[in-house]
């Protein structure tokens, strides 16, 4: 069986999807009509802008959205039987499966974005990669830290981030790296994603996910925080507004995907972040590009 996977945040590189533009008329049209609806010029960041400015939330996910949308008009869907996103890649991904048209999806991702950097903004925040630790033991430690530090990314055995207050994921760090990890690196973000400090976020992208139109999935969704096969649109909303404050469950959402019959994963988007992360989970089964 084979499932689609769409990339997060982190996965942008300047020049991302230039080459289907100039090639396809279809995705040069579907990137011109993302200029129109955000009224500013996105496809001119994602081709000839710089790291910086790719490195802004609100034009990161944007434009990784957009590049995994084209990709998705490019190869057709593939003939896949379940789909899954990594974070921001659960947008693409309820695009693929029919749930979110294109525009409705893109003004949820810039809403989304914008609500996220505005939460950002309201507290000093960060996060950080932990390599070389059992999840439970990375668990068991930031519940034992001072103020908001928690496990947000569950990535693949032995690479958990953790997002909260900045003080808070430093002090975890050290005791991570006395604990065993071998590394606790913080990350260049600017803040604590898939944490309680995302709440106002939350509010934010939750009255906008109301106020838009879900159909029903043509294939079933694997979401970060249910980790599980979900159809239902109701229930779709639901866990993309949990998401924001909860982890992403990746390792188990694969590991579901995987017992359910999928063996052979295509990432759809930019970079192959999530190929090396299947392998880590599963190397018996396939993964490739889509384009």
């Amino acid at each position: 069986m084979k499932a689609l996977v769409f990339p997060g945040q982190g996965s942008q590189y300047v020049g991302m999807g230039k080459e289907l533009y100039d090639s396809r008329k279809d995705v040069k049209d579907l990137m011109d009509s993302a200029n129109e609806i955000l009224g500013f010029d996105l496809v001119s960041m994602m081709f000839n802008g710089t790291d910086e400015d790719l490195k802004k939330t609100s034009v990161t996910q944007p434009a990784i959205f957009l590049h995994s949308v084209a990709a998705v008009k490019v190869v057709n869907g593939l003939g896949a039987q379940m789909v899954a996103g990594h974070s921001l890649g659960e947008f693409s991904a309820l695009v693929a499966n029919g749930v979110l048209s294109f525009e409705d999806g893109l003004k949820l991702v810039f809403e989304r974005a914008q609500a996220m950097q505005m939460a950002c903004d309201i507290n000093p925040s960060s996060m950080a990669a932990i390599l070389g630790l059992e999840d439970s033991k990375v668990e068991e430690i930031c519940a034992g830290i001072e103020g908001i530090v928690v496990p947000a990314n569950y990535n693949c055995p032995g690479q958990l981030v953790i997002s909260g207050e900045t003080t808070s994921v430093e002090k975890a760090c050290e005791a991570l790296k006395a604990a065993g990890a071998k590394r606790a690196l913080i990350l260049p973000v600017n803040g604590a994603f898939h944490s309680p400090l995302m709440m106002p976020a939350q509010e934010r992208l939750a009255a906008a996910i109301e106020n838009t139109k879900f159909r029903n999935a043509t294939i079933p969704v694997y979401q970060n925080i249910t980790t599980t096969a979900v159809s239902d649109p109701e229930e779709i909303k639901k866990n993309l507004i949990a998401q924001l404050t909860g982890p992403v469950k990746w390792t188990q959402s694969v590991q579901n995907m995987i017992k359910d019959g999928a063996d052979n994963f295509v990432e759809v988007g930019p970079g192959k972040t999530l190929q090396g992360l299947i392998k880590k989970i599963n190397s018996e089964v396939s993964v490739a590009s889509a384009i």
